[in-house]
């Protein structure tokens, strides 16, 4: 599996689009916000000649799907997430207010609602979905376990885990979601984080300070 990552918006945010030898893809956390994000996104999946399948969000925080609304429009997909994090999406305005920004497109409604124990099928690959609450009470982590990768957004950082005091976030849960969802993953299972760089899950048991 090919593994491509844009950092996108303001915030900003880790955008992924993996395929596999098929050239089917998935896009995960579409946060492209300006005109010349959504043409690097575009530009890259007409160059490598990708079908998108899927449009996967980990959670429905307003920098992780600014690019929903393209990605839907242009490749015929709707977005895939947990319907315990759909509350989130009439606020996306108001906490647009809140930075100072505009909201550059209309949200999307939710496509399809996935949950802990779905696949999310393209081409030869599949991906896990496990449902990690706790930066959001609708945080999903795909994991694939053919390629040791997982991708996690708000969940779990290099170092660090995600902010517990936006809607909804619960601390205690959302430690109990990495000690019990993404922990117990091989050591050398590579974690793709939805800010930041990549690390691994051997390396957040051993250095996280959060888990000491």
């Amino acid at each position: 599996m090919t593994v491509k990552c844009f950092e996108f918006n303001m915030f900003p945010v880790n955008t992924y689009v993996l395929s596999d030898e098929t050239n089917e893809a998935v896009i995960i956390d579409a946060g492209c916000y300006y005109d010349d994000e959504q043409e690097m996104l575009k530009q890259y999946i007409e160059r490598n000649g990708l079908t998108v399948k899927h449009l996967l969000n980990t959670h429905l925080h307003l920098d992780h799907l600014f690019g929903n609304a393209f990605v839907a429009r242009v490749y015929g997909v709707k977005p895939e997430a947990s319907a315990d994090d759909e509350f989130l999406i009439p606020k996306v305005k108001d906490y647009c207010k809140m930075f100072g920004l505009g909201l550059n497109e209309e949200v999307p409604a939710i496509g399809k609602y996935l949950a802990d124990g779905d696949e999310v099928i393209f081409g030869n690959t599949s991906l896990k979905v496990l449902s990690a609450p706790g930066h959001s009470p609708g945080s999903l982590v795909y994991y694939c376990e053919k390629d040791s990768c997982l991708f996690c957004g708000d969940v779990l950082f290099r170092g660090s885990i995600g902010r517990t005091d936006l809607d909804k976030g619960d601390y205690k849960q959302l430690i109990n979601s990495i000690s019990n969802k993404l922990f117990p993953l091989p050591d050398q299972t590579k974690v793709y984080t939805g800010h930041g760089d990549a690390t691994t899950i051997g390396n957040e048991k051993m250095n996280n300070p959060f888990f000491r």
